[in-house]
């Protein structure tokens, strides 16, 4: 993988597409409003529909994250990362107001993907804002072909899923009120 040119891309607002254990996916930079503007452009997404931040482990998100981390939120992240889960919670001062659609919170997922993983250790941050690679509406790219097909003219590049495959199924999403665990979309995953 040629990680000098996936770093120049995503420095420049660059947007990317990858495998991850669920689904294709989109990303840029968490810091690059103007790529941000791009993914959401090209899904032809509603802005008030925010982007989840994943990597390659929780660590490089927690200057994303408001500390300390709820307890039961610590549970789940120890049982299910890296895995089909992507947990709300509520976002620090540096997780910028256009990833997030102006809401208190960011979605915060480490897919068990390899490929997506060395992605990850190897790009600036070691953490992408991130999407579906699909048109909104449309179902999601569970191939390279596929995410070649569906998005591959808008985006910078779409990286070989060396031998990775996504699995096809969306992850759970799940958030916290007051002590307990949310389910606000199932997925592979049963809390």
């Amino acid at each position: 993988m040629d990680y000098e040119k996936i770093n120049s891309v995503l420095n420049n607002d660059g947007v990317i597409a990858f495998v991850t254990d669920t689904v294709w996916g989109l990303g840029c930079l968490p810091n690059r409003e103007k790529a941000v503007k791009k993914i959401y452009e090209i899904k032809h997404r509603e802005a008030k529909k925010p982007l989840i931040l994943m990597s390659y482990d929780t660590y490089p998100m927690f200057d994303y994250l408001m500390q300390p981390i709820e307890k039961e939120a610590q549970k789940l992240i120890k049982k299910y990362f890296p895995g089909a889960l992507t947990l709300i919670l509520p976002k620090s001062e540096n997780t910028p107001d256009y990833i997030t659609s102006e809401l208190p919170t960011v979605g915060i997922r480490v897919p068990d993907n390899k490929t997506f993983a060395d992605i990850c250790k190897n790009i600036d941050g070691g953490v992408l804002a991130t999407t579906s690679a699909n048109l909104s509406g449309e179902p999601p790219a569970l191939t390279h072909e596929e995410a070649v097909k569906y998005i591959g003219d808008k985006v910078d590049i779409v990286i070989e899923d060396m031998g990775t495959k996504a699995g096809g199924r969306a992850s759970t999403v799940a958030g916290f009120k007051d002590g307990n665990t949310i389910v606000y979309r199932q997925g592979d995953i049963i809390i």
